[in-house]
This record gives structure tokens, C-alpha cells and sequence, in this order.
């Protein structure tokens, strides 16, 4: 025989709290991140903007660079691979890529973005980030259209000094680049492993400079970080124009014709972005 459960009022509001509860957990485990891409859909190409902004090859080849989706099939996955051309090819200075972000990140707003990395070889000359600009001043600006950037490199500098592969950020005055740090050791970073992926988040503060914004922290797992190491504080956006952020942006570079980087590329996947300081992972 079955007996008959009377629910009186306080039961009720319980059972509600406990079902409101515990949907706002699910909500939290996942459902807060955007995707930004992550090249499932071969398609999702087509939403790209490449532009070779300074193409100076000899013999000239329009459209020098290579931004594919490459799948592994191993692993079931296909991510992006840029390079700013085919190996041999030499004088393509600023291949740039970018993509509208699915939601703006508004002055005064904070927004963590995820995304991973892995090196195809070195040498070469990568960076990747966030823009506030439109679409057309994105090309015209090359580089100083970035806010935050994130770069990787081991190529020479002017000043005679040689970078070894480590991620860098922009920071400082006049525009420099830094290597990250391994907070256990204080130490600079190793340089990223090629063919190994890390995974990387970058929490974006737009507030405007009065306010201690214009920065970013960097966090990472992969290589010598086992798990997830806040990397570097407070580094500068490039340009600190206190707008609205509206995209994912990367460009390498051969360098110039007689002194060329090499075209190592490197590959893109789950670039994701949620809103305010989130740590965890989107894919995991």
C-alpha cells in the first residue's frame, strides 16, 4: 500500500530553494562562458578577417599567409594554425587575423578570456590578444591595435638582444615586453615547448586608468606549470584608448627580407570569454 505524503507550505519553499539552488550550480559549472571560437565548424572561418597589411614578398604572392583550421585526429579536434606564410616564403611583415568577440567588454567592465596555444616550431613571431578598434582601423593600425597582447617569440631584437621562446606580455613604459615568471621559482618562465598545448587566461580590468584599469593578469597551465600559475600582475594595454574591446585579434611576421624570423607557426583553439574573474576551465 502506498501512503500519501502531504506537503505543507514550508516543505514547498524548501523543495523551491533546493531546485533553484542547485540549477544556479549547473549555471556555474559551464553555462557562463562564451565561445568566442573553438573551429569545430570549418565554417567558422568564414567569420575571420585575414589582411596581409605589409606584404613586401619578391616575387610577390597575394595573400601570403596560411590561417587554416588542421585537425588532430588523434584527439578528435581541429584548431587553427597560423603562420605568416609557407616556409620559405620571406618579407610578409604584419599577417593579421581577427574576429568580432560575441559579447563587448565594456569601460569598467571585467572579463576573463581563455584560450590555448601550441607552438608549431620555432623560430617565428606571434602575438594575440584584444582590440577596441573597427574593422578597417584594425589593419591600418597593425599592431597598435592591440590593448592587451600576449606574445611569442625567439626572435632578435634591434637592440642586439635575442628572446628564447617564453610567453611575453606587453608592460612598462615605451611599449616593452616582459617574460612571464614562475611564481614558485621567481624565475623567468621556460620557454614554451613546441607541440605541447597550454592553456591560458587572461582577465581583461577596461576600467578606465584613473579607475587602475587598462591591465590584465596572466594565468597558465602547461610545460614547467603542472597546474593553473598566476604568471604576471597588472600588465599594460598596449594603447590604453579606454573603449570598448570588440575583438580577438593575432598577427605574426616573416621579418624584414634580409633578416627574416622564420615562419613557425602557431595554433589557436577554445577561445572562450566569461565575464568578472573566472578560473576555472571551459573544456574540461
Amino acid at each position: 500500500m502506498i501512503s500519501k505524503i502531504r506537503i505543507n507550505s514550508t516543505t514547498k519553499i524548501s523543495l523551491l530553494l533546493a531546485v533553484f539552488f542547485t540549477s544556479n550550480v549547473f549555471a556555474h559549472q559551464g553555462e557562463h562562458w562564451l565561445l568566442v571560437d573553438n573551429f569545430e565548424s570549418t565554417t567558422s572561418i568564414n567569420n575571420w578577417v585575414n589582411a596581409d597589411v605589409q606584404n613586401e614578398t619578391k616575387p610577390f604572392i597575394k595573400n601570403p599567409q596560411v590561417t587554416i583550421i588542421e585537425s588532430e585526429l588523434d584527439k578528435n579536434n581541429k584548431y587553427l594554425l597560423r603562420k605568416p606564410a609557407a616556409e620559405g616564403v620571406v618579407g610578409n611583415r604584419k599577417a593579421i587575423s581577427f574576429l568580432p568577440l560575441p559579447k563587448e567588454v565594456d569601460v569598467g567592465e571585467t572579463y576573463t578570456f581563455y584560450t590555448r596555444v601550441n607552438v608549431e616550431y620555432f623560430p617565428n613571431n606571434h602575438s594575440f590578444g584584444l582590440s577596441n578598434l573597427t574593422p578597417e582601423k584594425i589593419k591600418t593600425e597593425n599592431y597598435n591595435a592591440f590593448e592587451p597582447m600576449i606574445r611569442i617569440t625567439d626572435k632578435k631584437e634591434s637592440d642586439g638582444s635575442k628572446n628564447d621562446g617564453s610567453l611575453m606580455v606587453l608592460s612598462g613604459a615605451h611599449k616593452k615586453y616582459k617574460s612571464i615568471v614562475n611564481p614558485e621559482t621567481g624565475n623567468k618562465a621556460a620557454p614554451l615547448q613546441e607541440g605541447q598545448w597550454y592553456e591560458i587566461w587572461y582577465v581583461i580590468n577596461n576600467s578606465p586608468l584613473k579607475d587602475g584599469g587598462q591591465s590584465y593578469d596572466l594565468y597558465v597551465k602547461g610545460g614547467e606549470f603542472k597546474t593553473q600559475q598566476k604568471v604576471f600582475t597588472n600588465a599594460n594595454f598596449r594603447m590604453k584608448r579606454e573603449q570598448a574591446l570588440t575583438h580577438f585579434m593575432a598577427i605574426c611576421n616573416t621579418g624584414p627580407k634580409n633578416k627574416p624570423y622564420g615562419n613557425g607557426g602557431v595554433k589557436y583553439d577554445d577561445i572562450y570569454m566569461s565575464e568578472g574573474l573566472e578560473l576555472s576551465s571551459p573544456i574540461h
